[in-house]
């Protein structure tokens, strides 16, 4: 599962590492992504430490064979500025691919939040649409999850030739062993979460002028992700 930041891409995986028949891994190539561009993140020693810095080491393990016991999915949350150019995309070729997006004006501001002055590679999006552009798969739309979560995931599982699982929809609250060393400083909505939460605000979303010109950049690569979504029954838009 392909995404950027504050698209909901943690609770979706809380999601699926709820159902019986799965496994997650988080975020896979965090540490080879820090380790390969020298930046500054919180925890960046203790993520490096956690994880393979070689991409073809981790590319390896993506493809992990046997499964646990009473397992037959393996659910990978992936940040796409994470895939460095550096790194052979046709090792991935095996693995099915889906993208979880959002609409780049409430993601800016929302990023806009944690990071004053983002840039297009931080956000992901034109990798994610290079991505899709390679190896094509569902993509769902993080507003339609929140809109209609049990709607969306059938949606989505029947995308993926996977049986729907009601476990799906709400989980327990707290840590995982399955989150990577970063969730302390990331992970605190989510650890307290127990299910999707909707919006339900729908005041229109206030975005920086200065970020104008960075939206302008994003929204080409959104569009050609979005027009491929699935649609989920009884949400507009």
């Amino acid at each position: 599962m392909w995404s950027g930041p504050r698209t909901v891409s943690t609770a979706l995986m809380r999601a699926w590492e709820n159902r019986p028949d799965t496994v997650v891994a988080d975020e896979p190539l965090y540490a080879f992504y820090l380790s390969a561009t020298g930046l500054d993140h919180p925890g960046r020693d203790e993520v490096i430490a956690s994880q393979p810095t070689d991409w073809r080491v981790v590319l390896r393990g993506l493809a992990r064979d046997p499964l646990p016991a009473g397992a037959t999915i393996f659910y990978q949350k992936h940040m796409t500025h994470h895939l460095l150019p550096v790194v052979d995309r046709a090792a991935l070729a095996p693995l099915r691919h889906a993208f979880l997006i959002r609409e780049p004006r409430g993601l800016l501001a929302s990023y806009a939040r944690v990071r004053s002055a983002p840039t297009v590679d931080d956000l992901g999006l034109r990798q994610q649409a290079e991505i899709f552009a390679e190896f094509g798969g569902p993509v769902l739309d993080s507003a339609d999850l929140l809109a209609a979560p049990e709607a969306a995931l059938r949606a989505l599982c029947a995308a993926l030739g996977v049986p729907f699982s009601a476990a799906m929809l709400s989980w327990p609250p707290g840590p995982r062993a399955s989150d990577g060393v970063w969730a302390p400083y990331w992970y605190d909505s989510v650890r307290r979460s127990t299910g999707f939460v909707p919006v339900v605000s729908s005041a229109p979303v206030s975005l920086d002028p200065a970020l104008r010109p960075l939206l302008d950049e994003c929204l080409p690569h959104y569009e050609k992700l979005r027009k491929n979504k699935i649609i989920v029954p009884n949400v507009s838009g």
